[in-house]
């Protein structure tokens, strides 16, 4: 590889490849597990993954280092690994739900189904705002942590690429506890009001850090972090609303539309409020939006703790 566009493009089918990974494999999972534990099980598949982000970055430092050379070798790692996980696959079972409806006129997959139908598409649109906090913490305050620490004249450089490693330990943990809440709870939507009010209780601190140091910020992305931990079931929440024959559609599009959302609207929102605000001003204007959408959202979407799977949408 030698040039920046074939790089582009080792980077788009590479993201091509992984968009759909999570949403396929909480689906295949939450089809495979008892309803009674299937939500420990999709939260335990997502944070082990999303702890991949964590070692990625002391990977980067161990062999890219001070001296920038080395980068490559993080490449080889990955592509390694991928390889590895690729091999790991073959042993996976396939869904009873989904191999029973072989032979059948049942339409699988229809990602066109979601707007046929008013109340599906009020499903979908509200599964997608209810992770827009994720995107607006990891995409904006954590980003943009450098920024956000000039403005707020924090003492000590600040690295975003290490602020969004703190943040993913702590993401990686939210997403594996969030589950045994849900779990204890009985109820999907109570786990994921206390995570958003956790990610709130994060956003507060992280605008009250004026003059604080380097060290106060890095405390306060794990905090974020955890808050925003709550990726696992929120597409979990997302598959237990639709028909096996739409399920993992809309739980391979749903995090990949929230995820869009940050390019599409939190982002542009934010730069656009920038140059009049400043950077303090335009992220505590962008966030109160952005949960008020999330809440509304969260507060009509259905409960789907322990719901059967095992059903065909309407065509």
């Amino acid at each position: 590889m030698h040039t920046v566009g074939q790089y582009e493009w080792a980077r788009f089918i590479t993201g091509l490849g992984l968009a759909g990974e999570l949403g396929a494999g909480i689906t295949l999972v939450s089809e495979l597990m008892p309803k009674e534990r299937r939500g420990i099980a999709t939260s335990l598949v997502a944070g082990i993954g999303l702890s991949g982000a964590v070692f990625a970055y002391f990977i980067k430092v161990w062999c890219v280092g001070a001296s920038g050379e080395g980068w490559r070798t993080c490449y080889y790692i990955g592509g390694g690994l991928g390889i590895l996980l690729l091999l790991l696959r073959v042993g996976v079972l396939e869904s009873g739900m989904y191999k029973n409806m072989a032979g059948t006129a049942v339409s699988r997959g229809n990602f066109f189904m979601l707007f046929t139908s008013g109340e599906r598409f009020k499903k979908y649109l509200t599964a997608i705002l209810i992770a827009l906090p994720n995107w607006y913490v990891i995409g904006v305050l954590i980003s943009f942590s450098n920024d956000f620490a000039a403005d707020m004249k924090v003492k000590g450089a600040i690295d975003p690429g290490k602020a969004i490693m703190v943040a993913y330990v702590t993401v990686a943990v939210g997403d594996v506890l969030i589950g045994f809440i849900s779990q204890w709870l009985k109820s999907r939507k109570k786990a994921l009001w206390l995570f958003h009010i956790i990610t709130v209780i994060g956003v507060v601190a992280f605008f009250n850090l004026q003059g604080s140091t380097s060290t106060a910020l890095y405390w306060v992305c794990l905090v974020l972090g955890l808050g925003t931990g709550f990726w696992a079931m929120f597409v979990t929440m997302a598959a237990e609303q639709f028909g096996t024959n739409i399920r993992a559609t809309v739980a391979t599009t749903v995090p990949n539309m929230a995820r869009g959302s940050l390019a599409v609207v939190v982002a542009p929102l934010f730069k656009a409020l920038v140059p009049s605000l400043g950077h303090f001003r335009a992220g505590w204007v962008t966030g109160l939006i952005v949960f008020v959408i999330a809440f509304v959202a969260l507060a009509i979407a259905p409960e789907t703790f322990g719901k059967d799977l095992n059903y065909i949408e309407p065509q």
